[in-house]
């Protein structure tokens, strides 16, 4: 990780949590975005994950990513308490397979916006790469590397179908 100041902040609700948002870590490394990470609770520890949040623009946040499994309250707490755009990711968990943190997340009440993602890793990595769209939007550079980032996903797709048609022309 960068030694400049975090630009984004990873929330997860549990130490547990920690295998899930390395996704995120991942990609946000890969555009070298400097980041933080918490272990931070709606529930358990209510007035250091609001102190957080109210405090993250002053330190140099720009986005925040909450992870959290079950009744999922953490990106709804963090948004309450900043006018920093917050991520959601729901983490499935058990009974419900995350079922439960999607909609925790997902259902807040007007005036208090959280963008959602999928559920997982895939979620961790998308929220990642919303924060960095957001950042994008200021710093040309990161826009440049996120276009890079798109075409080489595009040319890895194409490649696969290249290689596909290639084998059903075979047949």
């Amino acid at each position: 990780m960068d030694k400049n100041p975090a630009r984004v902040a990873v929330i997860m609700g549990s130490k547990s949590d920690l295998e899930l948002v390395s996704a995120a870590f991942e990609m946000l490394d890969r555009f070298g975005v400097p980041y933080v990470g918490r272990v931070l609770s709606a529930h358990r520890t209510p007035g250091p994950a609001a102190e957080f949040a109210a405090g993250a623009a002053a330190a140099g946040i720009k986005v925040v990513n909450c992870a959290a499994g079950m009744a999922a309250h953490l990106a709804g707490v963090v948004a309450a308490h900043t006018t920093l755009p917050v991520i959601g990711i729901p983490v499935a968990s058990e009974p419900f397979k995350g079922l439960d943190a999607l909609l925790s997340t997902v259902q807040m009440p007007p005036g208090i916006p959280v963008a959602t993602v999928t559920a997982g890793k895939a979620g961790a990595k998308n929220a990642a790469l919303y924060a960095v769209e957001i950042l994008a939007l200021s710093d040309p550079e990161l826009a440049a590397e996120l276009r890079t980032f798109r075409a080489e996903q595009t040319a890895q797709v194409l490649k696969a179908d290249a290689e596909l048609q290639q084998q059903l022309a075979e047949r």
